[in-house]
C-alpha cells in the first residue's frame, strides 16, 4: 500500500515522515527521490520553486518501488497513485510563523499561509477520488501526529475524516 503524506510546506510532513521511519516504517522523502532521478524541471524564479512533472514522478516511482508499504512524503504525495492519503494542516497563522522561521520570504510565507487558510492541498487531495484523511498538528507534537498516522494505518477513519478541520474563522480575520 502507498500511503502519501502531503500538506501545505511547514505543517511537518518531513518530521513526522522521520519520526515513522524510526519506528520501522518505509519512508520516501519526495524531494530526496525528485533530485536523485533527476525529475526536477525548469526554475520558477518569481517563486523560487523548480517544477516537477508529476506524471513522471509517479511513473519513476512505480519503476522503483520494490517494497508494497511505503510513505511518500512530500507537498506533491497526493497526486500521485497512492491507495490512501493524509494531509497534515496547521492553522495558518502558525504555519505562517514556522515558514519565516524557517527563512522563508514575507511574501512566500504569506502564500501558503493562503493556501492552507483556502485548503488548497486537502482539495486537491479530495478530487482525485483517492481516500483522504487529515490530522492537524497545530497543538500536536510531530509525535503524536505520528501515532495518529499510525492509528490511521490500523483503521481509525472518522476521528481523521476530511471537514474536521476548518480554517474558515481565522480566514475571515483577515478581511
Amino acid at each position: 500500500m502507498w500511503t502519501a503524506l502531503s500538506g501545505t510546506p511547514g505543517t511537518g510532513k518531513t518530521t513526522v515522515g522521520r519520526i515513522l521511519s524510526e519506528q520501522g516504517h518505509h519512508v520516501l522523502e519526495l524531494s530526496d527521490f525528485i533530485k536523485e532521478h533527476r525529475l526536477e524541471g525548469r526554475r520558477d524564479r518569481k517563486r523560487r520553486t523548480r517544477e516537477v512533472d508529476v506524471d513522471m514522478l509517479d511513473k519513476a516511482l512505480a519503476s522503483q518501488i520494490r517494497d508494497e508499504n511505503v510513505i511518500l512524503v512530500g507537498h506533491l504525495a497526493h497526486l500521485l497513485s497512492a491507495d490512501l492519503v493524509i494531509v497534515l494542516r496547521c492553522r495558518p497563522s502558525l504555519l505562517r510563523e514556522r515558514l519565516l522561521a524557517r527563512g522563508y520570504s514575507d511574501e512566500k510565507a504569506r502564500e501558503n499561509m493562503e493556501a492552507e487558510g483556502c485548503d488548497v492541498i486537502l482539495v486537491e487531495a479530495v478530487e482525485t477520488g483517492l481516500t483522504v484523511l487529515e490530522i492537524d498538528t497545530t497543538s500536536s507534537t510531530p509525535e503524536q501526529v505520528a501515532e495518529a498516522f499510525n492509528e490511521i494505518l490500523a483503521g481509525e477513519r472518522e476521528k481523521y475524516a476530511v471537514g474536521n478541520i476548518d480554517w474558515s474563522e481565522e480566514v475571515l480575520g483577515w478581511f
